[in-house]
C-alpha cells in the first residue's frame, strides 16, 4: 500500500485524493490487491489483533442486540493508526436483516429528517417504507421503472440532526435517539473499553452501485473524547483511512455486511472516504444467503426481533445493489451544553463542499448546485 501510495503521490497531487479518484475509477477498473480484508484475518503485516474487554458485556446482553459472544468476536487494530478498531462481522447469524429492516423502515420515518424533505412535503414523505413497498415487491418487468421513495433516500438524521449547512448540531433540532440502536451501540462501545457511551446522533446513509463519499474528517461533536462508530450492511465498499492531515497517504481496507469500526483517540479525527461499492456477484452477497431466521431462539428481552417473509423480500431486493451505513455519536460531553455562539470548530469542516444537503465527493461530483435532483449529488456520511 505504501508503494502505491508513493507512486500515486509523484504526480504532485495529494496522495489521498489521487488514490480516491484510482478506486473510483470505472474503466479500467481498479487493482484491489492491495486493500486490506480484514475477513480474511491477520492477512497483513500491517494488521493485530484488537484487545477487548468479555467481562464488560455478558453474552445475554450481546444477544439482545444481534451480537455474538465478545470472546468469538474478530477484532483488529492497525499499526500506527492508535485508537482505530475494527470487527469485522459480530452479528448474530439472522440478526442482520432486523438492522437492515430498522433502516429502511423505522429510522426513515417521522420525526427523523431525510434528504427527501428538503423538497417534498412532510405529508410526501411520511411513510417512505409504506409508499414504496409495492414497487419493490413487484417483480422486475424489464422497462425502465420509476424510483420508489426508499430509491431515492439518500440520508436520514437522528438525535441530535446534523445540518447539512451549517455544519453543527444544535439544541433546538433534536428527536428522541432510537433505544434499539443506542442499546447496540452501548454494547459495542463498552466491549472496546468505553463505558457509558451516550448515543446522542446518528447518520444513515443509503449508498447506490454508483455512490461514493469524499474526503472528510468528522470534528462537528463538541466532544472528541468519545468514539464514533460505523455499522455496514449490504453491498462492500472500499473504505480510505488516512492521517491527521487531508494530504496525507491513506490505506485501503474493504468494509463488508455486518462489519463494524470504531473511530476512537487519535483515529477519532483521521481523514477518511469511500470511492466506490463493489457489488457482489449477481448481487448475492452473505447477508442475503443467510436469510431473515434467526439462528437462535428469540430471548425475553431482546431488542432483536424475526423479519417477515414479506419485509425480507423488499429489503432484499433493495441491498441487492446497494449499501446501508450508520454512523453513530456521541455529541456532548459529560455536563458539556450547546454554546450560546457557534465555536470555531464548529464552523468547519475539513472544507467540505456541500451539494443539495448532501457532502460532494471532493470534486468528483459535477453537480453541487442546489436543486430538487438529490439523486445527481454523491452521498454523505459526515
Amino acid at each position: 500500500m505504501a508503494k502505491m501510495a508513493a507512486s500515486l503521490v509523484e504526480s504532485g497531487e495529494d496522495a489521498f485524493r489521487k488514490m480516491f479518484r484510482f478506486y473510483k475509477r470505472r474503466n479500467p477498473p481498479p487493482d484491489f490487491s492491495d486493500v486490506i480484508d480484514f475477513s480474511k484475518g491477520l492477512s497483513s503485516d500491517k494488521i493485530v489483533p484488537a484487545m477487548l474487554d468479555p467481562s464488560a458485556v455478558s453474552d445475554v446482553e450481546a444477544a439482545s442486540v444481534g451480537l455474538q459472544s465478545v470472546r468469538d468476536w474478530r477484532a483488529f487494530s492497525l499499526q500506527g493508526y492508535p485508537g482505530f478498531i475494527f470487527i469485522s462481522n459480530p452479528f448474530l447469524l439472522g440478526s442482520q436483516p432486523f438492522w437492515v429492516r430498522q433502516c429502511l423502515k423505522t429510522y426513515s420515518q417521522k420525526p427523523n429528517v431525510c434528504n427527501l424533505d428538503m423538497h417534498m412535503s412532510p405529508s410526501d414523505t411520511q411513510d417512505i417504507w409504506g409508499k414504496s413497498v409495492h414497487s419493490l415487491s413487484s417483480p422486475h418487468s424489464g422497462k425502465r421503472e420509476t424510483k420508489t421513495l426508499l430509491d431515492r433516500l439518500r440520508w436520514v438524521t437522528l438525535g441530535y440532526h446534523y445540518n447539512w449547512d451549517t455544519k453543527m448540531y444544535s439544541a433546538n433540532h433534536y428527536t428522541p435517539f432510537p433505544a434499539d440502536l443506542h442499546l447496540l451501540s452501548f454494547q459495542i462501545t463498552a466491549a472496546c473499553g468505553f463505558q457509558g457511551f451516550n448515543a446522542e446522533a446518528g447518520i444513515l446513509n443509503y449508498y447506490r452501485s454508483d455512490s461514493s463519499l469524499g474526503i472528510h474528517v468528522d470534528e462537528s461533536e463538541l466532544d472528541h473524547s468519545r468514539p464514533l462508530l460505523s455499522f455496514s450492511f449490504g453491498q462492500s465498499a472500499i473504505f480510505l483511512l488516512g492521517g491527521l492531515r487531508r494530504q496525507d497517504p491513506p490505506i485501503a481496507m474493504y468494509m463488508h455486511s455486518g462489519d463494524v469500526m470504531v473511530m476512537s483517540g487519535q483515529s477519532r479525527l483521521l481523514y477518511h472516504a469511500v470511492p466506490c461499492i463493489i457489488l457482489a456477484p449477481r448481487g448475492r452477497t452473505a447477508l442475503e444467503m443467510e436469510g431473515c431466521n434467526l439462528a437462535s431462539p428469540q430471548q425475553d428481552h431482546s431488542v432483536v426481533e424475526p423479519v417477515s417473509e414479506k419485509d425480507w423480500a423488499v429489503c432484499s431486493r433493495y441491498i441487492q445493489s446497494s449499501r446501508v451505513n450508520v454512523t453513530v455519536r456521541q455529541v456532548l460531553g459529560p455536563g458539556q451544553s450547546f454554546p450560546d455562539t457557534p465555536s470555531a470548530h464548529q464552523r468547519t469542516d475539513a472544507g467540505l463542499t456541500v451539494g443539495y444537503h448532501n457532502r460532494a465527493s471532493d470534486g468528483e461530483s459535477e453537480n453541487r448546485k442546489r436543486s430538487s435532483s438529490c439523486d445527481s449529488v454523491d452521498t454523505a456520511e459526515t
